[in-house]
């Protein structure tokens, strides 16, 4: 159980520092015991896992311009969790589920459980475990024989999301979630 307190102290703490228009904005949180609770604002629109297209997609196809604009926030959110931020963000799970759409179907980065903190001027992470979900783990993070860790990780993450989006179908190797 020490592990999951972690990972919400994380979050917390994570989320306490963000304020973009493409990341998540935490209302509140709860925690009583082994009871825990993030409080986010409302998101009609689900996350953008929803809206890729499969044959058992019952959303229907956002269209290619409402796609450019949901991947340019993104990237936008993620330039600021790398660059606009007192310190440096890694988010480590970069996928269509934790990204999240309001009303305006405008993306929202969600879900900071496996997030790293650094210093901006620090370029490689140090991590004694891989962390992330499969088919999004950037492969320096999995294993150190292709190099170190830093925010490009993050970089590569959302590369296989937007293959993801331009493909019309989702990733069958993203159930499986490794912590540290």
């Amino acid at each position: 159980m020490e592990l999951f307190l972690k990972e919400f102290v994380n979050e917390v703490g994570a989320m306490g520092h963000i304020h973009h228009v493409n990341v998540v904005r935490m209302v509140g949180f709860c925690a009583d015991g082994y009871r825990r609770a993030l409080v986010y604002e409302y998101f009609p629109n689900g996350s953008l896992q929803d809206f890729i297209s499969s044959a058992n997609n019952k959303n229907g196809f956002l269209g290619w311009d409402k796609l450019k604009d949901i991947s340019l926030g993104i990237a936008k959110g993620i330039e600021y969790l790398h660059q606009g931020c007192d310190q440096r963000i890694l988010h480590f799970d970069i996928k269509p589920h934790n990204v999240l759409l309001d009303h305006n179907f405008t993306p929202k980065i969600s879900d900071f459980g496996l997030a790293k903190l650094c210093s901006k001027d620090q370029s490689i992470v140090s991590m004694t475990t891989a962390r992330g979900t499969m088919g999004y783990i950037a492969p320096e993070v999995f294993s150190r024989n292709f190099g170190n860790v830093s925010y490009k990780s993050d970089v590569y993450s959302f590369g296989m999301l937007l293959l993801e989006i331009v493909g019309g179908r989702k990733n069958k190797s993203n159930k499986t979630r490794l912590r540290e």
